[in-house]
């Protein structure tokens, strides 16, 4: 009978994490044998808990005990519950600033230089939309486009993707909400992935068109045209209308060169979604020593998700560049809590219960986690919602946890490239900006193998996180010079534009 393997995180964790699925009475190397079955990617007590005394993982508390717990008991819901606890965040007390490595010495990919300086890494023609009324006159626009097949005269254009969603009226003409909704569009029309914008609104809704141009200076030009159903004629002349701006657009986007660009170039989004057990020990670390990798080149990599880095804060806030960064990172947690309190939710409404069956247990656990997508350099910035992304580096972008939403802010923000490690297999992806697809176990790599792009599970039989690190960011640069992604091969990426609906609808 095969010994059954366990990992031990840390000297003061109380846990094991179970590699392979452990059977009653059976006993990893060197461990005390389990009193039950404990699934693969789960928990089981290294030592006897007493009743209410934390249980750690990572060398962190997860949760706490909510009932004696053997050695050897299998540790989930059942036993381990969250309750409120001190934090320490000591800001800036383990910051790491790097020595950039100088220009001509980086990592290069293959990239389109826009007017404005930027570089992307796909070169897309968008139709955004101001408010749901006009979303399927924009999808009619695009898929007409498609239909004509005029595109395969621009090779150097990707698509022409119609980015709509659900909202745009029935909301306050000011406020967080509306700021957001704005900064959202804007971002995307200014993302280095999208060459040229086509806005298309109904006119009578709160987020007027007129109103995003005068606050952000916008005129029509080639790779700017704007238009309303309403002051157009209807639905057909809007599409027409629609059609020929593209048509008058498309060669100048089909102008765009890929060529050498050094790394510091590229905005990296990190994400996950579909987390387990396996997340936290594998493609999230190895995600973020590939992070690590980017900045030590000049570049910048987006951390996300504030409801899931809750009870993990105090890490980052210790590798704060400043006091103000931290603070500044603690007010957005302080804002959460608030936002959950008034909308009747907790924050540990999170993990979800695809999470919990893939053996995370607390929002704490799963938060440590996925911090770990955040490498280990200083935190050089912290922004809200779909803020355009200035500072190199290491930063955090204050979204919420859910993966489409989040994405959407830090694509805004800037991001030319996204990674997405899941343990449970998410089969999202992303335009304008490709996701890159890391899947946290052997098991769901095989069983998904049409929808991942690495397997981050070998970690557990071997592979140093170090090693993992440097294969993402190779397989980084390819997707940025062209590379196409699983998720980009099965069409993913026009119905996962979801911008936060943070305010009332009215």
């Amino acid at each position: 009978m095969t010994t059954p393997r366990a990992l031990r995180l840390d000297p003061s964790d109380n846990v094991v994490i179970a590699i392979d699925e452990i059977a009653a009475g059976a006993a990893p190397a060197g461990g005390v044998s389990a009193r039950e079955r404990v699934p693969k990617g789960h928990k089981m007590a290294a030592v006897g808990v007493e009743a209410g005394a934390p249980i750690r993982k990572f060398g962190q508390i997860i949760g706490f005990a909510s009932r004696p717990i053997a050695a050897g008991e299998w540790v989930h819901e059942h036993n381990c519950a969250v309750k409120e606890f001190a934090r320490d965040y000591h800001f800036g007390e383990d910051t790491r600033r790097e020595n950039i490595v100088p220009v001509d010495e980086q990592p290069t990919f293959q990239g389109f230089r826009r007017a404005n300086g930027k570089v992307g890494t796909r070169n897309y023609l968008a139709v955004l939309t101001s408010v749901n009324c006009s979303a399927t006159v924009a999808r009619l626009i695009a898929k007409e486009i498609e239909r004509s097949e005029i595109l395969a005269d621009y090779p150097r254009v990707d698509g022409v993707i119609a980015l709509v969603h659900g909202t745009g009226c029935g909301i306050a003409a000011k406020g967080e909400g509306f700021d957001a909704l704005m900064r959202t569009q804007w971002g995307y029309a200014g993302n280095p992935n999208i060459g040229a914008t086509l806005m298309v609104g109904l006119g009578c809704e709160v987020f007027q068109i007129g109103r995003m141009k005068e606050e952000y200076g916008i005129v029509e030009s080639e790779t700017f045209h704007s238009l309303t159903i309403q002051a157009t004629g209807g639905t057909r002349k809007t599409v027409a209308a629609g059609v020929e701006r593209i048509r008058a657009m498309l060669p100048q986007l089909n102008r765009a060169e890929r060529a050498p660009t050094p790394a510091s170039e590229l905005t990296l989004a990190l994400q996950c979604g579909g987390s387990d057990g396996y997340s936290g020990i594998t493609a999230n670390p190895a995600l973020g020593a590939a992070a690590d990798i980017l900045v030590r080149n000049g570049g910048t990599a987006i951390l996300s998700e504030t409801p899931e880095i809750y009870g993990a804060e105090h890490l980052l806030t210790r590798r704060a560049a400043t006091p103000e960064i931290g603070h500044k990172l603690v007010e957005r947690i302080r804002w959460w809590e608030e936002y959950c309190a008034r909308n009747g939710g907790e924050m540990n409404n999170n993990p979800s219960p695809g999470n919990k069956a893939g053996g995370l247990t607390t929002i704490l656990e799963k938060s440590l986690g996925a911090a770990a997508k955040g490498g280990t350099t200083a935190l050089n910035e912290v922004y809200k919602y779909a803020e355009p992304v200035t500072a190199k580096g290491f930063v955090f972008m204050d979204t919420p946890g859910y993966d489409p939403v989040s994405a959407t802010g830090q694509v805004a923000g800037g991001a030319n490239v996204l990674a997405f490690t899941t343990g449970r297999g998410s089969a999202y992806g992303c335009k304008p900006t490709p996701s890159v697809k890391l899947a946290t176990n052997n098991d769901t790599y095989r069983r998904m193998i049409e929808d991942m792009d690495i397997n981050c599970g070998d970690v557990v039989d071997g592979v140093s996180i170090a090693d993992k690190g440097r294969e993402i960011f190779d397989k980084i640069l390819a997707v940025a010079s062209g590379e196409r992604t699983k998720s980009e091969l099965l069409g993913y990426g026009d119905a996962e534009f979801t911008p936060w609906q943070i305010g009332a609808t009215m």
